[in-house]
């Protein structure tokens, strides 16, 4: 096991704002997830009632249901902001939570100052978990969603010509395979990729992956425990789609724009690195930020420290750049 105080055989020190916070954070998300947590976390990261966090802002909220996978039924909610009159970017977003747990307003804080502060539509997708549904539910829901998105333009009033995808953890991985995919199948134009330290690959070859046992949020079983219930028997094997492990993938040329950030505290940094240089030798722009001390999700689970307060700002105004007519 490490220690957050760091040592030759762990990884490097926590930063000590984030460090005091991971006391409180153990209580609902513990460092290491087995499957028989899965139900639990399925109650402990459930997100707060939707008009909480909507109380007070200039947001309108509705919710749809569309076509995902095998053509079976999938919610959406979409963010709009209010009083909107002309067609806006949107962002199709895919929440965090290992594929297992989680749902479409995780995390609905920060994403809605995209909608409220830039005028952007948020459409968050309730994309179907594991180990019910593996692979590709997931990927396949998110697909649809953007799909959906792109067909959908003129009546929810979305401009066609600014259209993100993003996600952070899982949901960072699902939104790398939808810019994957959209590129294969010649689907709809991305203007780009958020990649809030994703979960990109199923092999644990990292080395970052094996730094964090026991410590901090999402360790090496953690992983484990989510991409065995969502690949199953082809976990590991030559069988896993590029899409849903986009590590996995050969050729990244042609890719849209990515901003990928990740905390150095956790098991995802050697992996998000890895990619980002992949798309820099593909031709494609990347902007990476490694965050010092951070331990994975911080922004979420620790918003008020500075580091955190960091990193919000910083997607922000990638965001705001790419969203810029």
């Amino acid at each position: 096991m490490t220690h957050p105080t760091g040592s030759a055989e762990s990884g490097p020190p926590f930063d000590a704002e984030l460090r005091a916070s991971l006391a409180v954070v153990g209580g609902t998300f513990p460092p290491t997830v087995t499957p028989d947590l899965i139900g639990f976390m399925r109650q402990s990261y459930a997100s707060r009632p939707l008009a909480e966090t909507m109380r007070g802002r200039a947001v309108a909220h509705h919710e749809t249901t569309i076509e995902g996978h095998r053509g079976d039924p999938v919610t959406v909610s979409i963010f709009t902001p209010i009083g909107m009159t002309s067609r806006r970017p949107a962002i199709v977003y895919a929440h965090s939570g290992g594929l297992m747990f989680g749902d479409r307003f995780n995390a609905l804080d920060a994403s809605l100052n995209w909608v409220e502060k830039l005028g952007a539509v948020l459409i968050s997708t309730e994309y179907r978990l594991a180990p019910e549904f593996a692979d590709p539910y997931a990927r396949e829901d998110m697909y649809a969603t953007l799909d959906w998105a792109a067909q959908n333009a003129e009546r929810v009033g979305i401009d066609r010509r600014r259209l993100l995808v993003a996600g952070a953890s899982s949901g960072g991985g699902l939104a790398a395979g939808l810019a994957l995919a959209a590129r294969d199948r010649d689907g709809p134009a991305i203007r780009g990729q958020l990649l809030s330290y994703p979960m990109l690959d199923d092999r644990g070859i990292a080395p970052s992956t094996q730094q964090f046992d026991g410590v901090g949020v999402w360790d090496r079983v953690s992983n484990e425990t989510g991409w065995q219930a969502y690949l199953q028997d082809a976990y590991r094997t030559d069988a896993v789609s590029p899409y849903a492990a986009p590590a996995r993938a050969e050729d990244l040329r042609g890719l849209p724009p990515a901003f990928l950030d990740v905390g150095d505290c956790e098991i995802f940094r050697d992996e998000v690195v890895a990619y980002a240089n992949g798309l820099w030798a593909a031709g494609v722009n990347a902007e990476l930020h490694v965050w010092p001390g951070a331990f994975h999700a911080c922004d979420i689970f620790a918003p008020h420290t500075a580091m955190a307060k960091a990193m919000l700002h910083t997607r922000f105004s990638w965001v705001q750049r790419m969203l810029a007519d």
